[in-house]
């Protein structure tokens, strides 16, 4: 599923109007501002780092698909776009970023969304798929190290937006890997990766439950719980019982619920 990230987009906008200014205003904490002020630049940074992480899935995941249930021309050009998508921000983040680590993780980066580009115009292989699945870690571990050069701390506005942005990444890391042990890759490995991406959602599902929301929120709360309860049944039951066609549906109306409290926690920054 073709996603819009909207992380922290208004806040660059609040900074600009309240202080006119490149970088964040005196409140921010001590321990980030020793190192450098935070700039609006660290936040578009950020916002691309949480693009790469769920992109980094979402493209080997739609990969495995076709692999695996051989679909029509539209989704290779699916995959051509969500490649695009993911040149966009290793661009953002080359464009902005004046930390040379970060630079130089972008070289690794770019080097695998180039290989990955290579490997979409060659033919389906299992091979291939494998190379992907390495690619996607790859881009994964990347990001994380680009965000923590340029982290700070967060609000509780902010942690629960993170939260929930991270929540949608983790869908599409665990459709991954429940595709990938169905057709060949049932490495221990992988079913490590798999079940700590479902521990990691639960306990990110746990703080939206503590969390005090308005009524307006907590119906699509509740039903956020209710569906993802019902997934994890049959991703329990994903050894004997393979339905990657109605989980990807499934899994894609959870983001679309995730993306509701997203919405209300980006108006409330």
């Amino acid at each position: 599923m073709k996603k819009t990230f909207f992380i922290f987009l208004l806040i660059p906008s609040m900074f600009l109007a309240l202080y006119g200014t490149d970088t964040v205003p005196p409140s921010v904490p001590a321990a980030k501002q020793s190192k450098t002020l935070i700039t609006r630049g660290d936040i578009k940074i950020l916002e691309a780092t949480e693009n790469i992480r769920f992109l980094s899935q979402e493209i080997v995941k739609e990969y495995l698909f076709l692999f695996e249930l051989s679909q029509k021309d539209e989704e290779k050009q699916k995959l051509n776009s969500l490649l695009v998508d993911l040149n966009n921000n290793l661009q953002i983040i080359e464009k902005t970023t004046k930390d040379q680590d970060s630079k130089d993780i972008l070289d690794f980066l770019a080097y695998s969304k180039d290989q990955m580009s290579q490997i979409f115009m060659e033919k389906l292989s299992k091979e291939n798929a494998a190379l992907l699945l390495d690619y996607s870690e790859t881009l994964l571990e990347g990001a994380d190290s680009i965000a923590e050069a340029h982290m700070y701390a967060f609000s509780k506005e902010e942690k629960m937006l993170m939260l929930t942005k991270k929540m949608e990444y983790l869908l599409e890391r665990i459709m991954k890997y429940y595709i990938a042990l169905h057709i060949g890759f049932d490495t221990p490995t992988n079913k490590t990766q798999m079940q700590n991406a479902i521990s990691k959602f639960h306990e990110n599902l746990h703080e939206i439950l503590m969390y005090d929301y308005p009524q307006s929120i907590i119906a699509t709360r509740s039903e956020l719980n209710q569906k993802w309860n019902t997934d994890h049944i049959y991703l329990s039951r994903s050894k004997h019982l393979f339905i990657p066609e109605l989980m990807n549906m499934s899994t894609g109306y959870l983001e679309q619920l995730i993306t509701q409290i997203t919405l209300y926690h980006t108006k409330n920054l």
